[in-house]
């Protein structure tokens, strides 16, 4: 008995520990990367990166893309600089492909992670609960395309948090990969676009505006996908209703 209980708790240990290195990381990180990972260090560092790039397009493309990774799949500090930097160096576009590519596959180590070290026992604690932890669950699960979708759309949601939370109740991989490719196209367009503008910004010795986003001309669309991802969610609370 001894025997079997220490190796459930070893097999616990290791389902745990890819999430728990991420969560290390980032902790270090938030402290000692800050500076490093800044719009400052970009700033400074800019004609070096652009010889980079123009000396070695693709293997800065390739470098690029593995450094998003690393900062979304570990939580540092950073992805805001990182997407400005992918329209820097690689304008708007090929650089939001780039930036959603590497933000989609970033936020799927992440997801993983949480998934296999909690995600499964947690989904089932929620299932078997009752109240409203259990209504809570019902709903995403009965309108998860929904919900995975609104929670990339609006601006206002942590990316670390969006990762997590459909970890925590059992979304499938495929929804997640999908609906946060798709998810986060607006807002990665935007600060592409604005990093594309970089040069000027530079040039001018100011600093961008990523308060952008939050502006009507920007905002609107936006609350407007926000409002259709919104649709299905409503449209079976009104047949709900008029059924009863």
């Amino acid at each position: 008995m001894a025997e079997m209980m220490a190796n459930t708790n070893k097999s616990t240990l290791r389902k745990k520990l890819p999430f728990l290195v991420i969560l290390t990381a980032a902790l270090i990180g938030a402290s000692t990367l800050r500076d490093y990972l800044s719009f400052e260090a970009l700033r400074d560092n800019r004609e070096a990166l652009i010889a980079f790039r123009d000396a070695n397009y693709l293997v800065a493309v390739l470098g690029f893309i593995a450094i998003y990774i690393v900062i979304v799949a570990f939580s540092l500090p950073g992805a805001a600089i990182a997407t400005l930097t992918g329209g820097f160096l690689f304008a708007t576009f090929p650089g939001f492909l780039f930036n959603i590519t590497a933000a989609t596959i970033g936020a799927t180590a992440i997801f993983s992670a949480a998934r296999m070290g909690f995600g499964d026992k947690l989904a089932a604690k929620m299932e078997n609960s009752e109240g409203m932890v259990k209504t809570i669950k019902d709903g995403i699960d009965e309108n998860q395309w929904s919900v995975l979708f609104l929670i990339r759309l609006v601006p206002a949601v942590p990316f670390f948090v969006a990762n997590l939370v459909p970890a925590l109740v059992d979304v499938p991989l495929r929804r997640f990969v999908i609906s946060t490719f798709f998810g986060i196209i607006p807002g990665s367009v935007v600060y592409t676009s604005v990093g594309a503008g970089l040069g000027e910004v530079f040039a001018r010795g100011e600093t961008p505006n990523l308060g952008i986003i939050f502006e009507p001309h920007i905002l609107l669309p936006i609350l407007g996908l926000c409002a259709l991802a919104l649709l299905p969610i409503i449209i079976k609370a009104v047949r709900g209703k008029e059924g009863l």
